[in-house]
């Protein structure tokens, strides 16, 4: 038996008698009430194995316990200041609550952002901008190329993926209604078409991942049949197949059979109370050839709706040969989402989060150059996804070749997330990524509908004055001319220095075939 943390308890039971007989002398019972509690939890800390600080300083230890419980909120709202927060700045999380809420979003006197440091970003502005009134009404981008029968109006900014399961119904309904008063879509995430997605009526875009939720069959794979049902639904206007997303580029996911509820199972096509594997890859296809096959197979099905998919961009050979397989197959996609490494998710590896996965900047001038490359870029829109929050934001992908824009985590800060990194515990203190029915019930979806909306209307609004600032009528004109970059102390490149275009065609032919590409289209 170790004396010191002996002692340590038995002083601390004397401590505690002694101060709860002082303090409760009149009567002695109800000190009693207080101090037996925190002996036997004191007694319980001596005896157990697994936490050598309780061990060794029993009820004392467990301020170590409390104090790392309280560490996140006390870092946000006590230590961190306004431009290091991680992922979200304070500058940023504050933006968006002010749009969402109809606030006052104005800074006063001058920015805080170091105009001198590395990384530091701005947009070129013109002497003879392009009026204000002419550019309050945002344009909309029209996604469907030449096979797609029914193509769709998209706004510039819409919903990113998010799963009903990943997210609260309340919270799905708040984003739905959201985009319905706005007139923009939002992305269902691989989890399925739940009610509470269908219930707002706002438009929709069905993400189909490995686990094939909503169009699965009995043995895990894709079933045609399922897939017509869902897909006629007059809300659903596009559809994404999952390739990859930034946050955990090529891992799979079990959906735990304490998890697997009878209306979850409902919704995902599977049995209820057992293990559902979202395995790594899709069974129903294996290689390039085969996707443009699966594209235009789901185009037939869902009677020419647009199919897309969405990546974050990892080995740039893999991406060439599925532009390759476009040509040789003349089946194009009708919209593809590029996701940056950045991107969140509520559970996620470590090691996959931190470092796998290319960053958006990167990801969507590859994927841009590429297509234009392949002379593809006229046919297949592309959509920009992962920490998009503000104008400037949007400004900078639709620069490096976006057409439109997707947000998760601000849209999720404009339902009320506060980022308390709490998304894998379903202890959502704001209802937002929880299932806990005693915590979802705090997110009124009326008052948050309303918010959603707000943010994007003015989100995009704040975008078309960066536009006419820079004395351009249309995104189209927004090129990486426009947007620069501080190097160091004393360089700056602009973004089309940093990504250099490449000619339209120009990998048709191996003797165009620009330097930067050679190796990994020549070299096998």
């Amino acid at each position: 038996m170790h004396i010191r943390p002996l002692f340590a308890l038995v002083a601390t039971s004397i401590l505690l008698l002694i101060g709860g007989i002082a303090f409760f002398w009149q009567p002695i019972l109800w000190g009693l009430t207080i101090v037996l509690p925190l002996e036997i939890l004191g007694w319980q800390d001596f005896f157990q194995k697994s936490h050598a600080i309780r061990r060794n300083f029993p009820l004392l230890g467990r301020i170590r316990y409390v104090a790392e419980m309280m560490r996140p909120g006390v870092q946000q709202y006590f230590v961190e200041n306004d431009l290091n927060g991680r992922p979200f700045s304070r500058i940023d999380r504050t933006l968006v609550y002010s749009r969402a809420k109809s606030e006052t979003e104005t800074a006063p006197f001058g920015t805080q952002m170091d105009f001198y440091a590395e990384g530091y970003e701005w947009m070129a502005h013109s002497i003879y901008p392009y009026s204000l009134d002419n550019a309050e009404h945002a344009p909309r981008v029209q996604v469907g190329g030449s096979a797609c029968k029914q193509p769709y109006s998209l706004a510039l900014l819409n919903v990113s993926a998010m799963s009903f399961g990943s997210l609260s119904k309340n919270a799905i309904m708040a984003l739905n209604g959201g985009a319905k008063d706005g007139g923009f879509a939002h992305n269902t995430g691989e989890g399925g078409v739940s009610p509470f997605h269908l219930q707002p009526n706002g438009d929709l875009i069905w993400q189909i991942g490995t686990g094939y939720f909503g169009c699965r069959a009995e043995n895990g794979g894709f079933d045609a049949e399922k897939f017509v049902v869902t897909a006629s639904w007059p809300t659903i206007k596009m559809i994404e197949i999952k390739l990859s997303q930034g946050a955990k580029p090529g891992h799979g996911g079990i959906l735990p059979a304490k998890k697997n509820t009878a209306e979850i199972a409902a919704i995902r096509g599977v049995k209820a109370g057992v293990d559902v594997n979202s395995p790594p890859a899709h069974s129903a296809f294996g290689n390039p050839i085969e996707l443009c096959h699966f594209i235009q197979k789901l185009r037939k099905l869902s009677d020419g709706k647009p199919i897309g998919f969405k990546l974050c961009v990892g080995s740039e050979r893999e991406f060439l040969d599925i532009c390759k397989a476009m040509v040789e197959t003349n089946i194009r996609p009708d919209f593809i989402t590029v996701d940056g490494g950045e991107g969140g998710t509520g559970a996620a590896p470590v090691e996959f989060s931190n470092s796998l996965g290319m960053p958006l900047r990167e990801g969507l001038t590859f994927v841009t150059d590429t297509l234009l490359g392949f002379n593809l870029k006229k046919e297949i829109k592309i959509i920009a996804s992962g920490h998009i929050v503000s104008g400037f934001d949007m400004a900078k992908a639709i620069a490096m070749g976006a057409d439109a824009c997707n947000s998760a985590r601000a849209m999720m800060m404009a339902v009320g997330c506060i980022q308390a990194l709490q998304c894998h515990t379903n202890e959502c203190p704001t209802g937002v990524a929880t299932q806990d029915e005693s915590l979802m019930q705090g997110l009124v979806v009326a008052d948050k509908r309303t918010r959603v909306a707000n943010f994007q209307r003015k989100t995009v609004h704040a975008f078309m004055e960066l536009l006419g600032a820079a004395g351009l009528s249309h995104p189209s004109q927004l090129g990486r001319q426009h947007i620069y970059r501080r190097i160091s102390m004393s360089s700056v490149m602009r973004y089309d220095q940093l990504y250099p275009e490449i000619p339209i065609g120009c990998l048709l032919n191996s003797s165009t075939i620009p330097e930067v590409f050679r190796r990994e289209m020549l070299e096998r």
